[in-house]
């Protein structure tokens, strides 16, 4: 830190991501934006004098081999996650890590062995758990207001929504899948988050590509490359069974034909009661004297944003004062979840997790969830 106490933070990856985080935590006390790093030495040059970041890095090893800085922010293509945060933990560097935390969860497991052997905080971008909605919601599950959460559902379908195709984004070996990785990591961290971290055991899932190896579908994220590769899904639906029996479905989309609104949206059910969030809005759902009873749940007059709170929560993990809401051994319990997701879609059968943390030399157990 510097002579005022000042968190000096990092920036891998200069992109759309990147920038976003810029400026989440240009706006906040305690923290100098001191470097920038990416691939494209232009784009991180642009980015530098658009938030007065002192200095520009060629490479990441350059970043990261600076002494002076003591976190850094991971906003790169998916492939490299898991070797820049493994590389940053070593390098003796806090860590915020865009989602999802790697491709596969042997990669994820590395990262998860080099937080626990750094003793740095990894915080992952889950930023849905920030939002006012989320947070909203979580104080009544905490509360007992739901009673014991039975079923869930979660998801996001995208009416029109292929992000970049041809890009990194639809390149398996570069982005790991299409939108279970991509959105659907979000709406499986959010439920499971919700729902008071239960331990899943066992999942069954399929993957489709109606829309990507036509060129249909396409979003406005990203700029296409039509001399590019699609060859990840499309469209992904899954069921999700929990240690203590309940249960979670995931349908996830970048393009469908079908009514929907494109929001992401996660469905708690309760024995006492229920909590809807959808989009913007939430709702919390009970019954009273024989009749259903609706609460929407008040939108704050002024929300500072689900950025702004997680980099805030990250600067109090980099000095110590908290434990990362989001740690690293829930990016691994995703990313189980994931790939049992991929894998029962190639076999056909359900996958139980045990199978897959065996395989990965690894059982993160009840320690695998956020408590």
């Amino acid at each position: 830190m510097d002579s005022a106490g000042r968190v000096r933070l990092g920036f891998m990856g200069a992109g759309n991501i990147g920038s976003v985080h810029m400026q989440s935590f240009a706006g906040l006390d305690g923290v100098v934006l001191a470097g920038v790093a990416d691939a494209i030495p232009d784009l991180a040059s642009a980015r530098a004098g658009e938030f007065g970041i002192a200095r520009v890095y060629d490479s990441a090893d350059a970043l990261l081999n600076d002494e002076t800085l003591d976190a850094v922010v991971i906003g790169v293509p998916n492939r490299w996650h898991a070797p820049l945060a493994v590389q940053a933990l070593k390098a003796g560097k806090h860590v915020l890590l865009e989602k999802p935390m790697a491709l596969d969860a042997t990669a994820a497991r590395e990262i998860v062995e080099a937080a626990q052997a750094s003793g740095k905080a990894l915080l992952m971008g889950q930023q849905y758990r920030w939002k006012w909605s989320s947070q909203a919601v979580r104080e009544q599950v905490e509360a007992g207001a739901l009673g014991t959460i039975y079923t869930a559902k979660a998801g996001w379908m995208r009416r029109k929504g292929i992000p970049g195709w041809g890009t990194w984004f639809t390149r398996k070996a570069d982005s790991g899948g299409g939108p279970l990785i991509d959105i659907g990591v979000h709406m499986l961290d959010l439920a499971l988050f919700l729902m008071g971290n239960p331990k899943p055991v066992a999942v069954s899932g399929q993957t489709y590509a109606a829309f990507g190896p036509n060129r249909r579908g396409i979003g406005n994220w990203g700029t296409p490359d039509w001399d590019g590769v699609f060859d990840v899904e499309d469209l992904a639906s899954a069921f999700i069974r929990m240690e203590d029996g309940s249960t979670l479905t995931l349908d996830v989309s970048w393009a469908v034909h079908g009514e929907t609104d494109s929001a992401p949206f996660v469905h708690l059910m309760g024995s006492d009661g229920g909590a809807s969030i959808r989009g913007e809005s939430a709702a919390f759902y009970t019954e009273a004297f024989g009749r259903p009873v609706d609460i929407p749940l008040p939108v704050p007059v002024y929300d500072e944003g689900e950025r702004v709170r997680m980099g805030r929560h990250f600067l109090a993990c980099v000095r110590g004062d908290v434990a990362p809401m989001a740690p690293a051994l829930a990016g691994l319990t995703n990313q189980l979840v994931l790939d049992g997701i991929y894998q029962s879609s190639q076999t056909g059968r359900e996958v139980m997790l045990d199978e897959l943390t065996e395989a990965y030399g690894t059982n993160p157990g009840r320690g695998g969830v956020v408590q």
